[in-house]
């Protein structure tokens, strides 16, 4: 009762990176309510899958395993999850903000009365006092994520409401395991009792699911254009610079908007978030959003015309000067000291 409860994402028996990455997060966040952490993991033939779950410190599993809960469709997996939190009474709950999260998240959401606040960039436990009606609550979930265009980063709280709920998107938090030999509880249920008839009338016949065209998440080494770039001409010498240093090339929404690259390559707030070694920000502002999904690279390196860009606040090193005059003596230096 009152444990934070993660919605794992499973695809081909596999656990979603981004379901691990919240039960990283909800270890934290139900350590500092001195509560337990569960995860519900729902599909077909996933027998053994919380071998993949407890090494991140989940106290229990509960696992609903039958035919057709794989691939996932909406009914049955909010039917299941709906229930099986008016059984359990958790007081937050966490999925990812993906294509199944964005579904799911608000039909749970509704069903309960519970409301959810979407692509939060953090999540933290705090005290919240209302003035208006002087009412004080403590260790409530702080869903925080840039708003009104990016120009605030909005704390929302949600004190009279059970499971608080959020969605985070992949990326966000770190992945980190507490403990490979750590063993919880699997509770097997009987999908029968969650689900009707009716919740199964939607059956997959055919699915193709297309791969990534890129490796932006796991890249060590990243190129990044913004709308200083210019053009989607000049963007070709990112991709010079990426394919000297071995790296990937990514961009802001301002320069996907202009049509100079892919949406795939979009990095941000509504894009992928990033954490490689290095970071390479080429002609980029430094807007809100973009910062949200890069903030936590290792080391930044900003070229910019406009010294006083907000991207050059949080870089280490920063170039002034345009990207057609300063990426092309990065490229011919680069190659001519790795001869």
């Amino acid at each position: 009762m009152n444990n934070v409860f993660i919605y794992c994402e499973i695809e081909d028996g596999v656990v979603a990176d981004v379901s691990l990455e919240l039960l990283t997060k909800g270890r934290t966040l139900a350590s500092k309510l001195g509560v337990d952490i569960e995860a519900v993991a729902i599909g077909t033939s996933i027998d053994g899958i919380e071998k993949q779950i407890f090494p991140y410190g989940v106290k229990k599993v509960h696992v609903f395993d039958a035919p057709g809960l794989s691939p996932y469709t909406t009914l049955p997996h909010a039917a299941i999850v709906c229930q099986l939190f008016r059984e359990e009474k958790p007081q937050i709950c966490l999925m990812g903000a993906t294509v199944i999260g964005r579904d799911l998240g608000p039909r749970v959401s509704s069903a309960l009365g519970s409301g959810l606040t979407a692509d939060c960039t953090a999540l933290e436990i705090g005290d919240y006092e209302d003035k208006k009606n002087q009412k004080e609550y403590k260790n409530l979930l702080y869903q925080i994520r840039p708003a009104f265009g990016g120009s605030i980063v909005a704390t929302i709280v949600n004190p009279d409401h059970r499971p608080q709920m959020a969605t985070v998107r992949d990326g966000v938090m770190k992945k980190e395991v507490l403990d490979p030999n750590f063993k919880g509880e699997v509770v097997r249920h009987d999908v029968k009792k969650y689900i009707s008839d009716a919740d199964m009338v939607v059956k997959v016949i055919e699915r193709h699911v297309e791969k990534a065209k890129n490796n932006l998440k796991n890249a060590p080494i990243i190129v990044a254009g913004g709308y200083g770039v210019g053009s989607r001409e000049n963007f070709k010498t990112l991709f010079d610079l990426a394919k000297t240093l071995n790296a990937e090339v990514g961009a802001s929404r301002a320069a996907v908007d202009a049509g100079w690259v892919d949406h795939d390559r979009q990095i941000g707030q509504t894009g992928v978030t990033v954490r490689p070694k290095l970071y390479i920000a080429c002609g980029i502002s430094g807007q809100i959003q973009h910062i949200a999904g890069m903030q936590e690279s290792s080391l930044i390196i900003s070229i910019n015309s406009d010294p006083n860009a907000p991207i050059n606040s949080i870089a280490d090193y920063v170039i002034n000067g345009t990207v057609e005059d300063v990426v092309p003596k990065m490229i011919k230096y680069f190659k001519k000291n790795s001869k």
